[in-house]
């Protein structure tokens, strides 16, 4: 390929998003995404690798820089995605994993729209309303919030390039890994490989 693709993962919370995304990573040996957060590191997390770590104030000058892909604010903290290197990497190369809300999703669309997103959902409501309830961790009225949520971010479904139904995770990940594979092949990403054999 000429460049790295850059591969977003997405959907509810339940979904099982975040075990594909790590499924992934492992198997397709692609560089993880590390976000900038104004959250203190938690014990054993090393600053560059499982985050970049800054003050409020850092993390406002970057915003006002530009230098962020994705931004949110997460329960009184902030975080984010910073595009150097993400890009140096795709420019290099090396494909890029992303798991993120719809939000950030949209925004990673909106300012690259080249990136490959897919949404991961349970086969329907149910299956994702008794994952929620077998965490054991969610009240009543976070399981309603979450459900509501998940309808919200499905009705985005056209933000999105694919579409993976998780009804099991190992058939769920072959998915994705399929998608980045097919993603890998397809000739507007090889252009430059094509004509150099063409010379």
């Amino acid at each position: 390929m000429d460049k790295g693709l850059l591969v977003v993962i997405s959907g509810p919370s339940g979904a099982g998003k975040g075990t594909i995304y790590r499924n992934v990573i492992e198997r397709a040996g692609m560089q993880r995404s590390v976000s900038v957060t104004t959250r203190a590191p938690r014990p054993g997390e090393v600053d560059g690798v499982d985050y970049f770590f800054k003050t409020e104030e850092q993390y406002q000058q970057m915003i006002a820089a530009g230098e962020f892909l994705e931004t949110a604010a997460v329960y009184n903290n902030f975080y984010g995605t910073p595009k150097a290197p993400v890009f140096e990497n795709i420019d290099n190369g090396r494909d890029v994993l992303f798991e993120v809300d719809v939000h950030g999703a949209r925004s990673i669309k909106r300012k690259y729209p080249d990136a490959v997103a897919v949404f991961v959902m349970t086969p329907d409501f149910e299956v994702l309303e008794k994952r929620l309830r077998g965490r054991g961790t969610e009240t009543e009225k976070s399981i309603r919030t979450r459900l509501g949520s998940a309808k919200n971010e499905l009705s985005k479904y056209d933000l999105f390039d694919y579409i993976v139904f998780n009804d099991d995770i190992d058939e769920a990940t072959e998915s994705v890994l399929e998608i980045i594979n097919a993603e890998r092949c397809r000739v507007k990403n090889n252009i430059g490989t094509i004509k150099n054999l063409l010379k």
